[in-house]
This record gives C-alpha cells, sequence and structure tokens, in this order.
C-alpha cells in the first residue's frame, strides 16, 4: 500500500519535511517513489505538486492524518480534517494510582470538618457542666 507521508529533513533545530511517497511500511528516509513537495513548519510555506499528489491519490495512495489536514488546509485537495492522534488508554497501574490520590484527597478534605466538629464539641461540653453545678 503507497502512503503520502512526511519525512523530516534539515538541522535539528530547524526541521523541514519533504512530502513523498512510498510504501507504508518503508524507512520515510530511504528510497522513495518520489518527492511530491516539501513544507516548512516555520514559515507556514507549502510547496507542493498539486496534479502529481491527485495522481497518486487516484491510484489509491492513502496519506497520513498529518498530510491530510495539511493539504486540506493549504486547499491543494478537497475533503473534511480527521484527528491526527488519538488518546492512549490509562494502564490499571496508573489506574490505581488516581484513585489512591482521589481517596487521599477526599480525607482531607474531612479531616479539617471532623476536627471543626470536635472543637465546637469540646467548646460546648464545659458550658453543659457548669450550668449542672
Amino acid at each position: 500500500m503507497l502512503t503520502i507521508k512526511l519525512a523530516k529533513v534539515g538541522k535539528t533545530n530547524k526541521k523541514v519535511f519533504r512530502l513523498i511517497i512510498a510504501e507504508k511500511g518503508r524507512d520515510p528516509y530511504g528510497d522513495v517513489l518520489e518527492i511530491l513537495g516539501s513544507y516548512n513548519q516555520y514559515a507556514k510555506v507549502l510547496q507542493a505538486k498539486k496534479e502529481r499528489i491527485q495522481y497518486w491519490l487516484d491510484r489509491g495512495a492513502q496519506m497520513t492524518p498529518s498530510v491530510n489536514n495539511l493539504l486540506i488546509a493549504k486547499e491543494m485537495i478537497e475533503g473534511s480534517k480527521v484527528k491526527a492522534s488519538k488518546k492512549g488508554e490509562t494502564s490499571e497501574k496508573r489506574k490505581t494510582q488516581l484513585t489512591a490520590k482521589e481517596g487521599k484527597r477526599k480525607a482531607a478534605e474531612a479531616k479539617p470538618v471532623e476536627e471543626a466538629k470536635e472543637e465546637v464539641a469540646a467548646e460546648t461540653a464545659p458550658e453543659a457542666e457548669e450550668v449542672k453545678e
């Protein structure tokens, strides 16, 4: 299956991306079928061959979500944007940590209320004893 995707080129802190067509599982930094353009994320400049992109899409090539959203934003293709990332599931360990933390928070909130009740009870108790005498 062919995929249109981004391949990072450039310096460490000054990335520029190539828009390439390659097989889905193949390394984007190795051999590619064709370089379709480039994207500079700092200047927000996309230079792409619109007719070649359309050619590959007509041949059944897929796009990564990032490429899809980029091409739609720059009005190279028609369609709707897709969510580029998915929220990961919380691990069991993290769930237990969150429930323990929630329990401690509730206990801490309840503790001052109990102390306040004890103080009120302590203040009223001597008065009750004085009245009895």
